[in-house]
């Protein structure tokens, strides 16, 4: 099994400098590269400080300069925030500056808080069909002499310009949850990004299953991959233990208030949940994640990582973002890739 790193920028005050958010989100990366992991992902989100990621493009061009080794991933675009062409375009331009390292990771994604800002009135239906249509677009657009009449986007012949290094283009990995959108991933030959978010082994049983199924089913001659990504966090003592799960308690009530947009939010900063309204989302409370997400000391979560492993997960993606400090996120980065990471090998 492969490992990568899925991270991004986050603000949680209104005092922390994105200039020093930022140099914390490249060390990270850095950390990541020199560890050996295979990729490092990076994705998409607008107008929400909880995560910083405006065009991860950007990012990662930029990240293409300062890293030797790894791969590097949108983790994810919301395809329908892109036409075609300017996705098929802007990808294509960063492959090339990478040097051949992208890898395109699409969702049509998650919050209606961003829904109703760049596209009002568009449901998660509508996002879902507009992945759909556009994969095959870009293809057609990184091949070249393509035209395109479907419901959602239509345009005469054209050509991404420039086209990507890969011959075939960056792969392409599908955000995937429910049997048709890993039909879809896998009859496209894409691979499959999946995370149980907060949720429990069986979800991750539930997952890997529906993938088989979808690769049963195609019998394509691509060999799709699947990639699990999930909360990790490496302890070293009780007491580093206790903080981690309750940071991702709280990350989860508050990715779960974004989720509904059901709260006020001020210079991009939703009004944080008092202890009292944490404490009654049983679903995310501190127990729920410390037996559900990889989280413990290396042996614990080495032992977890071979569950997987034996499922048929391909790769592993460690999700750091938490609102944790970068001390303790770097910390558990570095026992991660020392001590987890070599048992794989």
């Amino acid at each position: 099994m492969k490992f990568s790193l899925f991270v991004h920028m986050e603000r949680t005050n209104q005092h922390q400098s994105y200039a020093e958010m930022y140099d914390e989100f490249t060390a990270l990366c850095q950390l990541a590269d020199q560890g050996g992991m295979r990729a490092i992902w990076t994705g998409e989100h607008h107008c929400l400080d909880f995560t910083i990621a405006p065009n991860p493009f950007i990012n990662i061009a930029d990240l293409a300069s300062k890293l030797n080794n790894a791969r590097l991933g949108t983790g994810t675009i919301i395809a329908p925030f892109w036409h075609p062409i300017k996705l098929a375009g802007e990808s294509a331009m960063t492959d090339i500056i990478t040097s051949g390292r992208l890898e395109l990771g699409i969702a049509r994604g998650a919050y209606s808080y961003e829904y109703e800002r760049i596209m009002p009135g568009m449901d998660a239906w509508e996002a879902g069909a507009r992945l759909r249509e556009i994969i095959p677009a870009i293809r057609g657009l990184w091949g070249g002499n393509y035209a395109h009449d479907g419901e959602y986007y239509k345009f005469p012949e054209s050509t991404s310009a420039p086209k990507p290094i890969q011959s075939s283009g960056p792969p392409i990995w599908i955000a995937a949850r429910d049997p048709n959108s890993h039909e879809f991933a896998v009859e496209n030959n894409c691979n499959v990004q999946v995370t149980p978010l907060w949720q429990d082994y069986e979800e991750i049983e539930v997952l890997i299953a529906r993938f088989r199924a979808a690769q049963t089913k195609c019998q394509n001659q691509y060999q799709s991959k699947i990639m699990l990504l999930q909360h990790t966090y490496i302890s070293s003592t009780d007491d580093e233990l206790e903080h981690a799960t309750k940071a991702f308690s709280e990350f989860y009530g508050h990715f779960g208030a974004w989720f509904k947009n059901e709260r006020p939010v001020d210079q991009a900063l939703m009004k944080k949940l008092s202890d009292d309204e944490l404490t009654a989302l049983d679903m995310y409370s501190p127990a729920i994640m410390k037996n559900n997400l990889a989280i413990g000391n290396s042996m614990e979560v080495i032992d977890l990582l071979k569950k997987y492993e034996v499922l048929g997960y391909d790769e592993f993606a460690y999700w750091i973002d938490s609102g944790m400090s970068f001390d303790m996120k770097a910390a558990s980065l570095e026992r991660f890739i020392n001590e987890v990471m070599p048992a794989f090998h």
